[in-house]
């Protein structure tokens, strides 16, 4: 019962929270033992309060879960925990997170109030509306990197960088929508409400443009930003932005995966070596090359 209890906090999910460490890396505190801690604590809290609406999330779908042909495997839509105890562990997640997220600052605990209602939003209404959802599912990647700056002192860090996250997460969440219509079918509608207001057509006319935006709002970003290194040498890092886009829409296209992207960026080694190269130059760049 507690390893479905932990199934069911879905702690594969928590990479997401890494966005936290944006405002830490890109304002070049990676090496301030304090700030790194606030924002491990900060991890943490965000982990908790992500569990709690996966939770909620898993115990309002539970009958569309059921008829799902992945979903129907979840702990609490194959019975493996009892609908009491993922209540009461739901509870008790946001009896923590709340008062632990105010606790590390307030400012942090009011953007964790704003997540929690987001997701709550979604997960009971907002989700049923085409467009909207996907929308507010990138609002919540926006949220990680406002917390992140919330817990540290900022001096570097660039607006540009909430652009690209929110334009990255539209990406991603399209994509989503095309994958589960390609594996659900025709009976797509069923499982989830909202794919009824999408088309494929309509889904990759909207990744294309998303993904055109979110490559040149990165190039922007490479040498328009003033808290990096004026020699430029962010631009060296647009060209694994662009493959890991490009990578993914071929993944998304022409093999119908990314009904999880997380799980994806884990599982392809192309994009998963594309981001780690990434953030290896992207760091050097920023901590070595001014």
């Amino acid at each position: 019962m507690l390893a479905a209890l932990l199934r069911s906090m879905r702690p594969k999910q928590w990479v997401k929270n890494l966005l936290l460490f944006a405002a830490l890396v890109f304002d070049q505190q990676l090496t301030s033992p304090p700030a790194l801690l606030h924002t491990v604590l900060g991890f943490g809290v965000l982990c908790l309060a992500a569990s709690a609406v996966y939770l909620v999330n898993d115990l309002a779908d539970l009958e569309a879960d059921r008829a799902h042909p992945v979903k129907r495997n979840r702990p609490l839509a194959s019975g493996a925990l009892p609908i009491p105890l993922g209540r009461g562990a739901a509870v008790l997640l946001f009896a923590i997170a709340i008062p632990a997220g105010f606790a590390l600052d307030t400012q942090f605990g009011i953007i964790t109030l704003a997540y929690l209602a987001q997701n709550l939003l979604y997960s009971f209404w907002l989700k049923h509306i085409p467009i909207i959802d996907v929308l507010v599912l990138a609002s919540g990647y926006v949220l990680r990197v406002a917390a992140g700056v919330a817990l540290i002192t900022v001096e570097r860090f660039s607006p540009w960088l909430y652009i690209c996250t929110t334009l990255l997460a539209l990406f991603l969440g399209f994509g989503k929508r095309r994958a589960e219509m390609v594996t659900l079918a025709a009976g797509a509608n069923v499982h989830r409400r909202v794919l009824d207001g999408y088309t494929l057509p309509l889904l990759d006319q909207l990744n294309a443009i998303v993904s055109a935006c979110t490559i040149m709002a990165y190039s922007l970003y490479t040498f328009s930003a003033e808290n990096l290194p004026k020699n430029d040498l962010m631009m060296l890092t647009i060209p694994f932005v662009i493959y890991g886009i490009f990578r993914y829409l071929l993944l998304i296209q022409v093999e119908n995966a990314g009904g999880a992207p997380d799980e994806l960026f884990m599982s392809d080694r192309p994009l998963l070596l594309t981001f780690l190269l990434w953030a290896s130059t992207a760091v050097a760049i920023l901590y070595l090359g001014s």
